[in-house]
C-alpha cells in the first residue's frame, strides 16, 4: 500500500482559502475525483477532489482553517502496483487518477520490466455504448505513446483510442462492429521500461494531481493591448451568455469570436437555420398531405434563392440582436481567431494584427467542429457537412446522408421535402440510437415510405468522386447486418456523424489547462478547470454538445466568478430531433433504466386517442411518462409527434420539481390540446383515465 497526499490545488490569485466543509471522515473508502473538502473564498467555493481511489487515513484540517494553495489537507492509503520480484522494496508511485472526464492513463511499468497493461475505452460521456468501426493495429505491431490504436463511433461522433504507454500489442479483444463501453478493454500492449540504475532509490508517493498532468503554464512578457475582468473565448449560446451575465454582473468583459458574426454555430450554421429549413420543409409536407383531406393544392415551386435568403434573414435578425445586446452591456467584442499565450493572456489574431487580451478570469467557449470520415474526398463541393447542407447550394436529385443520427436526419428531413431522393446509412442497428425504441418507431415508420432507402448496421467503405457523381460503396457493419446495397451514385453525400471539442485549437496549454486525449476540456460542477480562474462550458466540457446545456454553464461560471455559491446541478437536460415527427426525451430512458437496474414503471399513451392529434391527421404520435415505483416521481418522459420538443418542457419541469404522476393528472389541462397528452400518461399510470379502457389487472 502507499500513501498519497491530497493538496490544495492551484487556486489562482488568492493566497489563502477556507475549509468550510469536510465531506469525508477518516476511515472512509473513496472514489477516484469523489469530493472530499471544500473551501470558499471571497470570489467563490470549490470542492478538493480525490486523485486516487482508497481509504481516508487522516485529515490534515478542520473547518474554518485557513489553507493555501499546496497545503496538505489529507491523507490517502491507495494500493500499488505490486512490485517485481528483484526490485527495490518500495513500489512505484501510483500513476495519478484522470479527472472525472478523463480517461487515466496506465501507470508505466517499472523500469526495465515488462509489463502488460490493458488499453480501456475512455469516458465517452452521456453514450452508453460506442461502435467500433476500425483497428488501426494488429497483434505484433509496435507503437508509439498516443499512436491512434481503435477507432470507435456513437451517433454523435467518432473518436480514436490511443496507446497510454509505448510497447507491442499483444492482443486486440474487439473486432470490428463491437459494441463497447466506457471500461470495456480493447487491447492488451506490452510495454519495457529504461533499465534502472542499481541502487534507485525508492520513488516518493505521487502528489495529489489530476492523472492527465497538468502542462506547465507559458509566460508572456509582451505588451497587453486590452486588459479586463473576464474573457470570453467564443460567442457561441454559451458565450455570448456567459459574457452577458459576467457584465450584469458588473465585470468588465471581452468577448472573442473567430467568425465575423456572433452566434456561433448554433445561430448561423446550426440550431436556428435549420429550423428555419425544417419549417419550410413542414409546409410543404403537409400542403402534399391535405389531399387526404379533401384540400388539393398544386406542386410548390421551390425557388431556391429565395428560401435561402429568408433563412439568412433569420440569422440576420438573431445576430444583429446579440450585437445591439453586447453594446448594451458594453462588452467588447473583438474578431479573430484566439488562444492563449499564458494563464492570463489570450492572443487575438484579428484582421489589424495581433492583439493580446489581458484578464483576471477566462470562461472557454471555443465548441466543437464537425467530425470528419477518414479518407473521403472533402475537396469536391459535392461531399458537404451539416454547414454545406444548410447553405442550400442546391437540391440535389439522389443524397446520401450518411449518419442516421439528430442532424442527419434533420436535414434528410429537409431535403426530402425539397424533391431529393433520400438515402440514409447508419452504422448502428437503429436511428437516434441515443432515444428509446419505441419512441423512434413512428419516425422511422414515416420516413421508410418517403426515403428512397434506410440502411441500418451498414457503413460507407469508400466515397469516389467522379464525374457523373459520387460513388460509394458499402459494407455491412457485421455479420448480422441486413444485405449490403451494391455501389451507388449520388448527386451529393452528407456526411453526420457529430461533432469533435476544439480543446486542441486554442493552445490552452499555454494557460496550464488540461486537455483530454478526445478534445474535452475537463471541468467542476462550477464549470472550473484545474487553472482555478479558467472556466469551460459548452460543447469543449463534454456531452451532450446541446446549446441549452451550454446557456445554463454559462450562468454558472459567470456567477461563480462574481462570488456566488453556484453550481451546474440541472436534474436533466432534455434532447430533441426536430424531425418529422419530432422526437423528444429527458430524464431515464427505458433502455438505460434496464441497463442500469434502475426500478421503473412506464405508461405510453397513444395519440390515437387525443382527439387534437386526430384533428390534425396526425395520430402517429405518442407519450410516454417513467416513474419511481415507490414514490410515484417522474424519472423519465419521451414524446414522438408533432411538436413533441414543445410539449417535453412540462415533463422537464415535472422532474426539476419532483413532481409525481398526481401532481400532472390533477393540474386541469386545456381541452383538446397535445399538450393534455402528458396528463394522460400520468392518468394511465395511477388508473383513473377514462379517455382509453385499460382492463385491471388480476
Amino acid at each position: 500500500m502507499s500513501m498519497v497526499e491530497v493538496k490544495v490545488p492551484d487556486i489562482g490569485d488568492v493566497k489563502e482559502v477556507e475549509v468550510i466543509e469536510l465531506m469525508v471522515k477518516v476511515g472512509d473508502t473513496v472514489k477516484v475525483d469523489q469530493s472530499l473538502i471544500t473551501v470558499e473564498s471571497d470570489k467563490a467555493s470549490m470542492e478538493i477532489p480525490s486523485n486516487q481511489a482508497g481509504v481516508i487515513k487522516e485529515i490534515k484540517v478542520k473547518v474554518g482553517d485557513k489553507v493555501s494553495e499546496g497545503s496538505l489537507v489529507l491523507v490517502l492509503e491507495a494500493a500499488a502496483a505490486a512490485a517485481p520480484a528483484a526490485a527495490p522494496a518500495a513500489a512505484a508511485a501510483p500513476a495519478a487518477a484522470a479527472p472525472a472526464s478523463a480517461a487515466a492513463p496506465a501507470a508505466p511499468a517499472a523500469a526495465g520490466v515488462a509489463s502488460t497493461i490493458e488499453i480501456k475505452v475512455p469516458d465517452i460521456g452521456d453514450v452508453k455504448e460506442v461502435d467500433v468501426i476500425e483497428l488501426m493495429v494488429k497483434a505484433g505491431d509496435t507503437v508509439k505513446v498516443d499512436q491512434s490504436l481503435i477507432t470507435v463511433e456513437s451517433d454523435k461522433a467518432s473518436m480514436e483510442i490511443p496507446s497510454s504507454q509505448a510497447g507491442v500489442i499483444k492482443e486486440v479483444k474487439v473486432k470490428v462492429g463491437d459494441k463497447v463501453s466506457e471500461g470495456s478493454v480493447v487491447v492488451l500492449l506490452e510495454t519495457t521500461g529504461a533499465a534502472a540504475p542499481a541502487a534507485a532509490p525508492a520513488p516518493a508517493a505521487a502528489p495529489a494531481a489530476s492523472a492527465v498532468a497538468a502542462p506547465a503554464a507559458a509566460s508572456f512578457g509582451g505588451k497587453v493591448d486590452v486588459e479586463c475582468d473576464t474573457v470570453v473565448l467564443g460567442a457561441g449560446p454559451g458565450g455570448y451568455t456567459a459574457a452577458f451575465r459576467a457584465a450584469d454582473l458588473g465585470q468588465s468583459v471581452v468577448m472573442i469570436e473567430r467568425y465575423p458574426s456572433l452566434g456561433g454555430v448554433c445561430l448561423n450554421v446550426g440550431c436556428i437555420p435549420s429550423k428555419a429549413l425544417l419549417h419550410a420543409a413542414k409546409v410543404i409536407t403537409e400542403a402534399e398531405e391535405m389531399a387526404h383531406f379533401g384540400v388539393k393544392m398544386s406542386a410548390p415551386e421551390i425557388d431556391i434563392d429565395a428560401l435561402r435568403g429568408w433563412k439568412e434573414s433569420v440569422i440576420k435578425k438573431l445576430t444583429g440582436g446579440l450585437n445591439g445586446l453586447a453594446k448594451a452591456r458594453k462588452v467588447q467584442v473583438l474578431t479573430g481567431k484566439g488562444a492563449f499565450s499564458s494563464a492570463n493572456t489570450i492572443t487575438v489574431e484579428t484582421a489589424d494584427g495581433p492583439k493580446v487580451v489581458g484578464f483576471k478570469n477566462a470562461i472557454i467557449a471555443a465548441g466543437s467542429s464537425v467530425a470528419k470520415i477518414p479518407g473521403f474526398p472533402y475537396d469536391d463541393p459535392r461531399l458537404i457537412d451539416s454547414t454545406g447542407a444548410l447553405e442550400l447550394r442546391q437540391i440535389p436529385k439522389k443524397l446520401l446522408v450518411i449518419g442516421g443520427g439528430i442532424i442527419g436526419l434533420e436535414m434528410a428531413c429537409v431535403y426530402d421535402a425539397l424533391g431529393s431522393k433520400v438515402t440514409v446509412v447508419e452504422f448502428a442497428d437503429g436511428l437516434i440510437p441515443a432515444a428509446d425504441r419505441d419512441v423512434v418507431k413512428p419516425l422511422q415508420k414515416r420516413i421508410e415510405k418517403r426515403y428512397e432507402a434506410i440502411h441500418l448496421k451498414t457503413k460507407v467503405t469508400k466515397l469516389e468522386a467522379l464525374k457523373e457523381g459520387l460513388r460509394a460503396t458499402f459494407e455491412g457493419a457485421d455479420s448480422s447486418a441486413p444485405a449490403v446495397p451494391e455501389p451507388q451514385l449520388y448527386d451529393m453525400v452528407l456526411v453526420a456523424v457529430g461533432r469533435r471539442p476544439n480543446g486542441k485549437e486554442i493552445a490552452a496549454e499555454k494557460a496550464g489547462v488540461i486537455v483530454n486525449e478526445r478534445g474535452f476540456i475537463p471541468a467542476n460542477k462550477q464549470q472550473r478547470t484545474n487553472v482555478s480562474h479558467i472556466f469551460a462550458i459548452g460543447d469543449i466540457c463534454g456531452d451532450p454538445m446541446l446549446a441549452h446545456k451550454a446557456t445554463n454553464e454559462a450562468k454558472v461560471a459567470a456567477e461563480v466568478i462574481a462570488g456566488h455559491k453556484v453550481e451546474f446541478d440541472a436534474m436533466t437536460i432534455p434532447s430533441v430531433a426536430y424531425t418529422d415527427p419530432e422526437i423528444a426525451w429527458m430524464g431515464l430512458t427505458e433502455t438505460e433504466a434496464k441497463a442500469k437496474g434502475i426500478p421503473f414503471e412506464k405508461a405510453n399513451f397513444p395519440w390515437a386517442a387525443s382527439g387534437r392529434a386526430l384533428a390534425m391527421g396526425r395520430d402517429d404520435g405518442m407519450t410516454k411518462l417513467l416513474w419511481d415505483p415507490s414514490t410515484k416521481r417522474i424519472i423519465g418522459a419521451g414524446i414522438v409527434g408533432v411538436n413533441a420538443g414543445e410539449l417535453l418542457a412540462e415533463t422537464v419541469l415535472a422532474m426539476e420539481m419532483g413532481a409525481d404522476l398526481e401532481d400532472l393528472a390533477l393540474t386541469i389541462h386545456a381541452h383538446p390540446t397535445l399538450s393534455e397528452t402528458p396528463m394522460f400518461a400520468a392518468e394511465m399510470g395511477l388508473g383513473t383515465i377514462t379517455d382509453l379502457f385499460i382492463p385491471k389487472k388480476k
